[in-house]
């Protein structure tokens, strides 16, 4: 297995990843999942509980809003909490402990730390609430029951891909000089993604066809606490002066998310170096902007609509009684038990493929045109 993640994407077929709908493949069918909400079902207009992290992206922002408006559509009562601003763990502890109180039914919860929600998750699950962790998988417990989020793994391997293919694309031959950034140490995605994007990068460094200027290719250095843009940008500035000096040039950047994508992009242009290929996620307004300008190279595009709509489609299915919808039972293992999982397929977007990849959304299609 991956740590936290089997390294082997071929475990997700890729005909179950493209379902998104109900239909269920013969692993679905035979798949086992929660043993609170599940088979014995609950009232229609039930609480339902969804706690997120701080507002730290436009996704996350847009999350709360539609399942605000997609639970109460439903028919359910919804308590939609946000961690506070610090990001600090203890506001969503407690949002869940007074979720658990109020006698929600489902919890769905975004962690803001993965690893300290263990406590408040076990409250839930003897009072006999059922557990989603959404998008972010809740570590070191036995009582989650299922986990819906893009396959973040394959996030990763499709950002690694888009490095090296902008870099191709400027430079047809090698060696070229990278540097890579990761996520936040407290979210178990930042990992995820990272491990994945160095599986197809890994290789090249080892052969010398790609080298990392500054030498920094632990996960504990290239961190970025809190997903902060000031934190990506303060190490790049750090990183051009002491790795980057003369005329030692930068090829690409590995940037885990738009946020932080913008953010090296500001130090570079600061610097008044070459813009390089730099990677993102999420598929952030302004980071829409910047790859049609032709700055930013690439994002992921996470649609949050579908991930919020299959994750109602889950509480639907809880509250009749009946499985939810997965399509992983092996890949999610979060030290305690492997969760059965419902995994979204992300799609990689560059300027060239940008207008096809936003037809259905009429706010970044419009940016691409």
């Amino acid at each position: 297995m991956r740590t936290l993640v089997i390294r082997s994407i071929a475990a997700v077929g890729a005909a179950a990843l493209l379902t998104l709908g109900t239909a269920c493949s013969n692993e679905r069918e035979g798949s086992t999942g929660s043993d609170s909400a599940e088979g014995k079902g609950f009232a229609k207009d039930s609480l339902i509980g969804v706690a997120l992290p701080a507002k730290t992206s436009e996704n996350w922002v847009l999350a709360g809003d539609l399942f605000t408006d997609g639970l109460k559509d439903s028919g359910f009562k919804a308590d939609v909490q946000y961690a506070g601003a610090s990001t600090t763990v203890a506001d969503q502890q407690a949002q869940i402990s007074s979720m658990v109180t109020k006698g929600a039914k489902v919890i769905v919860i975004g962690a803001t730390d993965a690893s300290q929600l263990a406590t408040q998750v076990k409250q839930a699950k003897d009072e006999g609430a059922t557990v989603i962790a959404y998008d972010r998988l809740i570590t070191n417990t036995p009582d989650v029951d299922y986990y819906i989020a893009f396959d973040n793994f394959k996030v990763g391997q499709l950002q690694g891909q888009a490095l090296i293919d902008g870099m191709k694309a400027k430079k047809p031959k090698g060696p070229w000089t990278i540097e890579l950034f990761s996520g936040s140490p407290d979210d178990n995605n930042s990992k995820v993604f990272f491990d994945g994007a160095m599986e197809v990068l890994k290789p090249l460094i080892d052969k010398g066809d790609i080298v990392v200027g500054s030498g920094q290719t632990d996960i504990k250095q290239t961190a970025t606490q809190g997903w902060k843009a000031e934190n990506a940008q303060q190490r790049m500035d750090s990183l051009l002066t002491s790795a980057y000096g003369g005329k030692k040039t930068l090829d690409g950047v590995l940037s885990p998310n738009d946020t932080l994508a913008r953010a090296i992009l500001t130090s570079v242009k600061g610097a008044g170096k070459p813009v390089p290929v730099v990677t993102g996620q999420d598929s952030e307004v302004e980071s829409v902007k910047s790859i049609m300008a032709g700055e930013q190279y690439s994002t992921i595009n996470k649609d949050t609509r579908k991930l919020v709509a299959e994750t109602v489609n889950m509480v639907k299915a809880l509250q009749k009684g009946d499985k939810p919808t997965i399509n992983d039972t092996k890949s999610y293992d979060n030290g305690k038990k492997v969760v059965p999982s419902f995994l979204l397929p992300p799609v990689i977007v560059t300027k060239e493929n940008a207008a096809e990849a936003y037809a259905n959304d009429p706010k970044l299609a419009a940016l691409t045109k």
